[in-house]
């Protein structure tokens, strides 16, 4: 079966304003691999939309980690929910939303099914250790084991 996506380091989802919500597990490895502390990552890259961290934004509307000419200058240690792209929560529960990523984003497969999309995309998360609690500060765009349980057949 062809893979459902193959990034092409176009650095389309590291563009628009305060898309890239932080969990805790995100702030404390790009803190140790930045060689700041936690609160000082936050103070320099971090901003709060509501009680939840976010990256900033460059003044292009860019991650602040994104520049044009390298791509992300913080790959290794990129927050999850950029580690999770495109398997977010609403591509894998909504065909529409699959349909419409893959007009933005020119590494999705458009020649398989939304079905197989949502298989690769479950194994791959689950893989990754990207399946998040449903809880009020995990980044609403990851899956959760719910939708891991609700689809067990299609990945055991």
């Amino acid at each position: 079966m062809p893979d459902a996506f193959i990034c092409r380091m176009c650095g389309q989802c590291c563009q628009g304003q305060g898309g890239i919500v932080l969990s805790s597990r995100d702030i404390n490895r790009l803190a140790a691999g930045l060689a700041l502390s936690p609160q000082a990552l936050l103070n320099a890259y971090g901003a709060f939309d509501n009680t939840k961290p976010i990256l900033t934004s460059s003044d292009d509307g860019s991650c602040i980690f994104f520049q044009p000419s390298q791509g992300c200058t913080v790959h290794a240690l990129k927050p999850d929910i950029c580690r999770a792209w495109p398997f977010f929560r609403g591509n894998l529960e909504d065909e529409s939303s699959w349909r419409m990523a893959q007009g933005y984003c020119p590494g999705i497969n458009p020649d398989i099914s939304h079905l197989e999309f949502v298989r690769q995309g479950l194994i791959y998360v689950r893989s990754q250790d990207l399946v998040y609690p449903p809880a009020p500060e995990s980044p609403s765009a990851l899956v959760t084991g719910h939708l891991l349980e609700r689809h067990a057949a299609l990945i055991s």
